[in-house]
């Protein structure tokens, strides 16, 4: 267990970079003798380490950064069969990659989980003495502690106490995220929203996710909800959705939706792009479903934009492009229906994903409560 001031110097160096123990020392608002005694403990303890040497005036500075395999962490994401497990080290980076089958099972998750964990670790010499913590991403809601998977229409659960339950099989501490949420950690952490205080991320697949970081923090809401644009209503007396309401934005905009749409005006497509290549040939079918699911995904951004006014928007996407009919009509959408002193204002992003992403968003969990300090439960 790491204390307040060793979780304190961790999140300072994985928020601003590599930096020299005065510029750490005024960051951290102590002086350079009590932060070197900080920073000497945790050099000790394998989790810092002193980089590169700057000169300038005065007496040379070595720059303190995170030390890469200072600690280990396990991501394993339940939105997919089988369900990926990741070792990630301390700079986000995936080191060890293991799957296992997915079950709807609380039990026999942590089972599998700890039958796996072992392969996984064997793979990198030293994890097994540094796995710091194990997230896992699902889709539904989870509570504010990271411990209890509220609802998910996925996995059939409500009210399971998952973190607790992997503990008990695994002894190690465990935290549960929301899919989208995870990946907006990883972002944070690790990736282009690193530093950004205020954005939001809208992760497009099969379903469509959305989380949001306020003020450098994630923001759950009460119930630890925030951010479900996927269940907001875009067509009132819509099409049924999964979670028992209708026209949600992921019965339109959704790439099952979209293949779905496709399918029914039989079309023989089966991804997004053969979609676009369609649309792009004149097919009317292709271009009034790429139109359709780019208008209403642009509309709920555009809704996003004006709530929370982000300084940035990231779109995470698995498969297909954004620089089609579909992104266009995305982005025409977003800039028609925003206030005008907004439009043009916020940069929308697209990146393109890998199958890891969500294993990895899990990893991060554990990441981020190791940098900033547990969250118990």
């Amino acid at each position: 267990m790491l204390t307040s001031s060793q979780h304190q110097l961790l999140r300072v160096i994985s928020q601003s970079g590599p930096s020299s123990r005065t510029v750490l020392a005024a960051s951290m608002g102590l002086s350079k003798a009590a932060m070197s005694g900080i920073a000497r403990d945790l050099i000790s303890l394998g989790v810092l380490r002193e980089t590169e040497t700057i000169y300038g005036q005065g007496r040379p500075s070595i720059l303190l950064d995170l030390h890469p395999e200072g600690a280990f962490f396990a991501g394993i994401s339940l939105l997919e069969d089988p369900a990926p497990l990741v070792l990630s080290d301390l700079n986000g980076n995936i080191v060890a990659r293991q799957t296992m089958p997915l079950s709807r099972d609380p039990d026999a998750i942590a089972e599998m989980i700890a039958h796996t964990l072992p392969k996984l670790l064997a793979a990198r010499k030293g994890a097994s003495q540094k796995l710091s913590g194990l997230g896992i991403a699902l889709s539904g809601f989870v509570d504010e502690k990271q411990a209890s998977c509220v609802k998910s229409t996925l996995l059939g659960w409500q009210d399971v106490p998952l973190a607790g339950i992997v503990r008990q099989k695994t002894g190690m501490t465990t935290f549960i995220e929301n899919d989208a949420k995870a990946v907006a950690v990883s972002e944070k952490l690790f990736g282009d929203a690193r530093d950004i205080q205020n954005f939001s991320v809208v992760s497009f697949d099969d379903g469509i996710g959305c989380a949001h970081f306020i003020g450098g923090k994630l923001y759950r809401g009460n119930h630890g909800g925030a951010g479900e644009i996927a269940h907001c209503t875009i067509e009132p007396n819509g099409s049924p959705c999964r979670c028992g309401k209708r026209g949600c934005l992921d019965t339109v905009a959704s790439l099952k939706a979209i293949k779905e749409a496709a399918k029914a005006e039989g079309l023989t497509c089966q991804s997004l792009d053969e979609l676009e290549t369609e649309a792009s040939l004149g097919n009317a079918s292709a271009i009034r479903i790429l139109h359709r699911a780019g208008s209403a995904l642009g509309l709920a951004i555009a809704h996003l934009i004006q709530f929370n006014d982000p300084g940035m928007i990231l779109i995470t996407h698995v498969e297909g492009r954004f620089d089609g009919l579909f992104g266009t009509v995305m982005r025409q959408a977003v800039e028609a229906n925003v206030l005008p002193r907004y439009a043009g204002q916020t940069p929308i992003r697209t990146q393109r994903v890998d199958g890891d992403v969500w294993a990895r968003g899990a990893a991060s969990i554990a990441a981020h409560n190791f940098l900033i300090g547990p969250n118990p439960y």
